[in-house]
């Protein structure tokens, strides 16, 4: 069985969610966010999320891991440090020997909501309903469950896909 870790890669906040498909539907393990800080030197924010990220899959064993790509940044420096955030991400997925998917903002909030340019909160509102969450663990945590909701989805497309 599948259990997939979603991350929703920040320098300041990183989130984190991990999913299994059962049936139609997906059940929560856990979600979370690592705090990397934000005063804190960028390498100091980024050993945080190593430590944050290495707990999580150490401790809830995923199976396979989806990551949110950069989107364009309005600010390059604020790109480069989520690319640098993200980076760490990848690397403990690599580190860990799981495969690791990646897939765009805007699909993502496509197929969570049915619209690739909505809004955090909708996101979040949408992703309780999905998995049956009556209280939100975060913002960021609600996007790293829509990055690993995003996964399975995929998943379900490539077997039907297969099938035929």
């Amino acid at each position: 069985m599948a259990r997939v870790l979603g991350i929703d890669p920040g320098s300041r906040l990183t989130g984190w969610g991990i999913v299994e498909p059962h049936g139609p539907r997906c059940k929560v393990i856990a979600a979370g966010v690592v705090k990397a800080g934000t005063k804190k030197p960028l390498p100091e924010r980024l050993l945080n999320i190593d430590r944050g990220l290495t707990e999580a899959i150490a401790l809830h064993q995923p199976t396979e891991v989806a990551v949110e790509q950069i989107f364009f940044a309005k600010y390059a420096n604020a790109a480069i440090k989520l690319g640098h955030a993200r980076g760490v991400a990848l690397l403990i997925a690599a580190r860990a020997g799981l495969p690791v998917h990646e897939y765009p903002p805007a699909l993502v909030k496509k197929t969570v909501t049915g619209r690739g340019r909505a809004d955090k909160a909708q996101v979040a509102r949408i992703v309780a309903a999905m998995l049956g969450l009556r209280e939100l663990p975060g913002e960021d945590a609600t996007d790293a469950l829509a990055v690993a909701l995003t996964h399975v989805q995929a998943r379900r497309m490539k077997v039907l896909t297969q099938g035929r």
